[in-house]
């Protein structure tokens, strides 16, 4: 279904992601762990092609992507919806204008200078801000709305698009521990009720172990773990982060007793 090969990004000398290799045959909800310059943003961007692979291919479904340009390019970027961090959305715009943002690749010039919907996208787009909860909001500038209900805004957006793939570059990141759980819970139920796949980018173990089929850790542009989140032991954690990466000296041992004990561990 999905198949990167030898995935490779540089920057001048410097390899951002290096030879990254995994396949994926059915969907499926994976989370890619590692600490802060892994790679895991970059290797997002090339899956959704907005950034350029230096080396390797992604291919889904016998079509192979990072070749593509022009309208194909766009098309792909359709069907592989993308949710940030820091939710893009125009915050000075309605809610609904934002979802509804979700259909341009497929709307004409005229429709889109004119911010003209047809009516069944319209409902369409309430429906699904109402399945994440928040169609109460829809009239609202996304400005007035908190960060948690500005990212299910960001998430119904790229549900507009009927994407195949769903990539969330650090989802939560900017999240609260409440808002972070009822967004990760509607990804999760997106992936189970839609059967789409979905890849977040995550920065906690315990979120990977609660809500992913499979983790991928990444450290320093490669690949070091692809298992089942039962796989994911102390060692393999310490293969992710490092012992005590990000950490002082004198704080070391006490964060491989965290990692031991199976604590949540936050990589600086």
């Amino acid at each position: 279904m999905l198949r990167i090969d030898r995935l490779t990004k540089r920057f001048g000398k410097n390899a951002a992601v290096e030879d990254v290799t995994f396949s994926v045959d059915k969907p499926a909800m994976i989370g890619i762990i590692g600490a802060s310059g892994a790679g895991k943003s970059t290797l997002l961007r090339m899956m959704n092609r907005l950034a350029d692979a230096t080396e390797g291919a992604i291919w889904f479904q016998d079509r192979e992507i990072t070749g593509l340009t022009g309208s194909a390019r766009r098309k792909w970027q359709s069907e592989c919806a993308m949710i940030f961090q820091q939710f893009n959305l125009v915050p000075r715009m309605d809610v609904a204008s934002n979802v509804l943002h979700g259909t341009l690749n497929r709307r004409s010039t005229l429709a889109t200078l004119f911010n003209l919907y047809p009516t069944e996208d319209i409902h369409k787009a309430i429906e699904i801000l109402d399945r994440l909860g928040i169609a109460e909001h829809a009239p609202k500038r996304a400005e007035a709305l908190s960060g948690g209900q500005q990212q299910r805004v960001a998430i119904a957006r790229a549900l507009m698009q009927d994407p195949q793939i769903i990539l969330a570059d650090e989802p939560i990141a900017s999240l609260d521990p409440m808002n972070a759980q009822i967004v990760m819970d509607a990804l999760r139920r997106i992936h189970e009720e839609d059967g789409r796949m979905v890849i977040a980018n995550l920065h906690t173990l315990d979120t990977a172990r609660r809500y992913c089929d499979r983790v991928i850790g990444m450290r320093k542009g490669r690949v070091v773990f692809d298992g089942t989140p039962d796989q994911l032991t102390t060692g393999a954690a310490r293969d992710i982060y490092g012992a005590g990466a990000g950490f002082s000296e004198a704080a070391t041992s006490t964060d491989i007793n965290a990692l031991e004990m199976g604590q949540e561990i936050l990589p600086a």
